[in-house]
């Protein structure tokens, strides 16, 4: 195992992430959709089952696709990420550059299966909500709780299921694509009990890399990319990450 595949994995995985979960929200939002108005139910089971995915194609890497996830492992003890591949800078680096650069391609993926859909009107808050969140009450001293509360959840309960070990990343029971599924119910129930307040992040990459790309692509009537809020899905996630991670250490022997 090298590093230029741990980034391919990475990379790979991601995109996935983002192509079916801007996907499920740009079919939920936006208008001339067959699924316009099914609720954020729905968008909570398009997000866990995107995350299925890319944790599927991402086997190389084991899936992280998140750089609180990442940066949790790292806080945990784990002494290899995958076997061969210690944990240091360069591999906490090459992990969640592959996360940016991959959540930045599925996004722009998503655009182009939505284009028409781009095209025609539509709120510019609704375009944005495709490629990165926002809250619903804007303070972001109590959007960063939320946000650092969510992540930790994830990546707490990642550790305590044993997908990754203290001493190493070799998963302690092989399930296969069974712990993929739990992941996948693990991000549903967090949307669910709460994605309210912030939409739910939980994950520097996955709105980061798409804001960027909603900056970038050439969609009509976009307007702001809303960078004065892009801080907190980035900073809480990495704190809720890293407190999972030492947490663990107490409370997880």
């Amino acid at each position: 195992m090298t590093l230029a595949t741990i980034f391919l994995s990475e990379t790979v995985g991601t995109a996935m992430l983002l192509l079916l979960g801007a996907g499920v929200v740009a079919n939920n939002i936006i208008p001339r959709n067959k699924g316009l108005g099914t609720g954020f139910l729905m968008v909570n089971f398009g997000w866990g089952l995107a995350v299925f995915a890319g944790v599927l194609v991402s086997y190389k890497s084991g899936g992280h696709l998140n750089p609180a996830v990442t940066l949790g492992l790292a806080a945990a003890g784990t002494k290899e990420f995958v076997p061969g591949i210690p944990v240091d800078f360069m591999s906490i680096a090459t992990y969640i550059g592959a996360q940016l650069v991959g959540a930045f391609i599925g996004a722009v993926l998503a655009w182009l299966a939505y284009k028409k859909q781009f095209d025609g009107e539509a709120p510019e808050g609704y375009k944005l909500g495709v490629f990165s969140t926002g809250p619903e009450v804007r303070d972001p001293v109590w959007n960063t709780v939320t946000e650092i509360i969510g992540t930790f959840v994830l990546v707490f309960v990642v550790i305590a299921s044993g997908k990754f070990t203290g001493a190493g990343a070799t998963p302690a029971v092989n399930l296969g694509w069974l712990g993929a599924l739990g992941v996948a119910l693990l991000i549903v129930g967090i949307g669910a009990s709460l994605g309210g307040p912030t939409g739910y992040a939980i994950n520097p990459a996955r709105d980061l890399g798409p804001r960027i790309a909603h900056a970038v692509l050439p969609i009509p009537d976009k307007g702001s990319s809303d960078w004065a809020y892009s801080w907190v899905p980035v900073v809480g996630p990495i704190i809720g990450g890293l407190l999972a991670g030492w947490t663990s250490l107490v409370l997880l022997p």
